[in-house]
């Protein structure tokens, strides 16, 4: 017996075409999308790395790296040239790869066997379509289109937590420098106490113990000095590696002081209701509740049948004879009723919307602590700026004014300096946290917290 199995022409070309239509790769890749998320929280525009992308991008970088380094170019030089965050990049391709497959129809499953017995020879060939498959692609489409979404916020998570990350390693890198300088000049005059009461203790004018003190003087400030340079390598080198530089590229000027304090902190005015409409992680909550209800429609749609193939045949025997009629394949629900699926799916929405209701109040809660922590940070640098230090200041240059009435021993003075280390020190770290504090802040908006960023769920 001879099968040949066909299928209406004109039929399936215009199925074809009205299932497939959308199934096409965007221009941008889907950054486009990111960009609109992120553009107002960072300021930068963001580049796809590629053949094309190299070159212009390392102008820019290049030139950014020219003048000394600000917060604002440290954010662009690592929008443009962090790997990781280029990495993060190409899941939008892969989540796009996945829509489009969506939107495709499922290859027909094409049988052919060649049998021979004592008659003559037989042929069967047999062409079923996947009809089931055609049935849910427009649900199945859409399931994809929403992971794709999620998976463009998950990007834009990753920008916005790069961007957080390098203003902090900045601000951190530049109060180190700031450390390492100040306490340069702190060890230049201890180096220079400890060898005058060297001196006055060898001319007998100076006690054992007042040399041992500015000997002890000296040696905290080297440790401390020492320790400051580690320091400022460790956190240099974590601004490089949020940069993405390495070899000469890694080579860039820091300014020499963290930035001066805003005139008035910031409000927290709606910011709790911004960061429900802004941040990032509630976006891609609501994006997930809506592929799971979608999804949760389809299994309960495709609970009782799930697989239904379609065949046409037509049939030509040994002696000669045609028949011609259509083959239908299904699975029969005897045994599986669908019903561990649905009730699957069912746990998994309730699942999702349980912590979408949690993600909503954490949200709230981290932007109250954040703006909190701020004006605090804010509040107790200014105080340094306006108090204590200018308080030491003014006991520094009455001691000076005392010395050079003879009033006074030089050691008296050294003294003082002592004191007045520790507060310069505590102001410089406390206007340090001021800047971690507002890009914390800012952060608890977006919803760029440190760690991974959830991807769509499959």
């Amino acid at each position: 017996m001879y099968r040949s199995t066909t299928l209406r022409a004109g039929a399936c070309a215009a199925l074809a075409l009205a299932l497939t239509g959308c199934a096409a790769f965007s221009p941008d890749g889907g950054l486009d999308a990111v960009q609109a998320i992120t553009q107002a929280a960072t300021g930068q525009a963001l580049t796809r790395m590629g053949a094309a992308q190299d070159g212009a991008a390392a102008q820019r970088v290049a030139a950014l790296l020219a003048t000394p380094l600000s917060a604002d170019n440290a954010v662009a030089i690592a929008l443009l040239n962090n790997r990781k965050l280029q990495a993060s990049y190409a899941e939008l391709g892969i989540a796009e790869a996945d829509l489009v497959q969506a939107g495709r129809l499922p290859n027909p499953t094409l049988t052919f066997s060649r049998l021979t017995d004592g008659r003559g020879l037989d042929l069967e060939r047999k062409l079923m379509l996947p009809v089931m498959g055609m049935l849910t692609m427009p649900t199945a489409s859409g399931i994809e289109r929403r992971r794709f979404e999620q998976t463009q916020l998950a990007v834009a998570g990753d920008v916005l937590r790069i961007a957080d990350q390098t203003r902090r390693a900045f601000y951190g890198a530049v109060a180190a420098r700031q450390s390492v300088s100040y306490l340069e000049q702190v060890n230049g005059a201890a180096e220079a106490g400890a060898e005058l009461a060297q001196r006055m203790a060898a001319a007998g004018n100076w006690s054992q113990l007042r040399q041992a003190r500015e000997q002890l003087f000296l040696a905290d400030a080297v440790a401390q000095l020492t320790a400051a340079r580690q320091a400022e390598v460790a956190a240099r080198e974590q601004l490089v590696r949020l940069l993405g530089l390495s070899g000469q590229d890694a080579t860039f000027e820091l300014p020499e002081r963290l930035p001066e304090l805003p005139a008035a902190p910031r409000e927290l005015g709606d910011a709790e209701a911004r960061a429900l409409a802004n941040r990032v992680d509630i976006l891609m909550a609501q994006k997930e509740l809506a592929g799971l209800a979608a999804s949760l429609g389809l299994t309960r749609t495709t609970r009782f049948i799930n697989v239904l193939d379609v065949g046409y045949q037509r049939n030509t025997g040994a002696d000669g004879g045609h028949t011609r009629g259509v083959e239908i394949e299904w699975q029969l629900p005897l045994f599986d009723w669908g019903g561990a699926r649905v009730a699957r799916a069912e746990a998994v929405y309730t699942q999702a919307l349980h912590r979408a209701a949690q993600g909503a109040i954490e949200a709230r809660s981290q932007v109250r602590e954040s703006h909190a922590a701020y004006r605090n940070a804010y509040t107790l640098a200014r105080h340094y700026r306006d108090q204590i230090v200018p308080l030491r200041k003014r006991i520094a240059d009455e001691q000076l004014l005392r010395y050079n009435g003879m009033l006074t021993s030089v050691f008296e003075l050294l003294a003082d300096a002592r004191e007045q280390v520790l507060s310069v020190n505590a102001a410089i770290e406390a206007q340090r946290n001021f800047w971690l504090a507002d890009a914390a802040l800012q952060a608890a908006m977006t919803g760029a917290a440190d760690g991974d960023s959830p991807r769509a769920s499959r």
